[in-house]
């Protein structure tokens, strides 16, 4: 995941589904959607004794307003090549307040570095196609192949396009060295995946959008499940309930300007320029 949903290791693919249910005594029934359906509420997504816990539906479609739709309930979707699409609402959520973000000594000292160095700059939106590829070919440990498929990958174009996603961008000497995507809806959050062709560069880019969020009063980033590498950085889960409540207030406040200005460092690094 963090990747935010870098590695989503954690939920069985849609043939190992197929194999637990022969096993199931009493086989939970999975919606199947028409492109035109509403995905059922989060709470009906399967629990932790049933074969995919937090799997919510399959089917449907991608647009934009069915993405939208699912976020805003606090669904979203996550498959592998040739599988149907998939839906899901986990529960727990793991989540990342920015104001617990933990920035290690050896962080602190990489965004310093790059916060003084001309040929370093945070960009937002200036590569979405770039970051998402990057984010789909990137290699993982204990991890084949990608979930971000090619109908992923334009399906959240277009979300980018329509102004609900979102790149967080790392450039070295003119050059993208990692980066991050995510979807917005008002002041809700949701973190998808991340790269690096660098060494800490998807954290940098991760760092940029805790100060983003900080100083534009955005509480959470929704990080989907948990992993050893968000905890490191103060993730944490909370229930499917509280991530809802939060969502559906969120979601229907203002949006911030998507856009990095170097002071917001000042959220996270102490300011390194002389008092007036």
């Amino acid at each position: 995941m963090l990747g935010f949903a870098a590695s989503r290791t954690g939920r069985p693919h849609l043939c190992q589904t197929i194999v637990l249910l022969t096993d199931h005594p009493v086989p939970p029934q999975l919606p199947w959607l028409e492109p035109q359906d509403p995905l059922p509420h989060p709470a009906m997504a399967w629990g932790p004794n049933d074969p995919a816990p937090g799997l919510l539906a399959a089917g449907g479609a991608l647009d934009v307003p069915n993405l939208c739709a699912a976020y805003g309930q606090g669904s979203f979707p996550w498959y592998g090549p040739g599988q149907p699409i998939l839906w899901w609402a986990p529960d727990p959520r793991m989540v990342l307040l920015v104001s617990e973000f933990r920035l290690h000594r050896s962080l602190r000292r990489t965004l310093q570095a790059f916060r003084t160095n001309p040929d370093c700059e945070i960009r937002v939106d200036s590569a979405f196609s770039e970051v998402i590829t990057a984010c789909a070919t990137q290699e993982r440990d204990g991890q084949a192949g990608t979930w971000i498929v090619p109908e992923m990958i334009s399906a959240y174009t277009a979300l980018h396009t329509s102004g609900y996603a979102h790149s967080i961008e790392t450039w070295v000497n003119g050059k993208l060295m990692g980066g991050l995507y995510c979807v917005a809806l008002g002041r809700a959050v949701f973190g998808e995946s991340m790269f690096a062709h660098a060494t800490d560069a998807s954290k940098i880019a991760l760092s940029a959008l805790v100060c983003m969020c900080r100083h534009n009063g955005i509480e959470l980033i929704d990080c989907q499940q948990n992993t050893q590498h968000l905890a490191s950085l103060g993730g944490r889960e909370i229930s499917r309930a509280q991530f809802l409540i939060h969502t559906e207030s969120a979601r229907q406040q203002p949006g911030p300007l998507w856009s990095f200005d170097p002071v917001y460092w000042n959220e996270l690094l102490p300011s390194t320029l002389p008092k007036a």
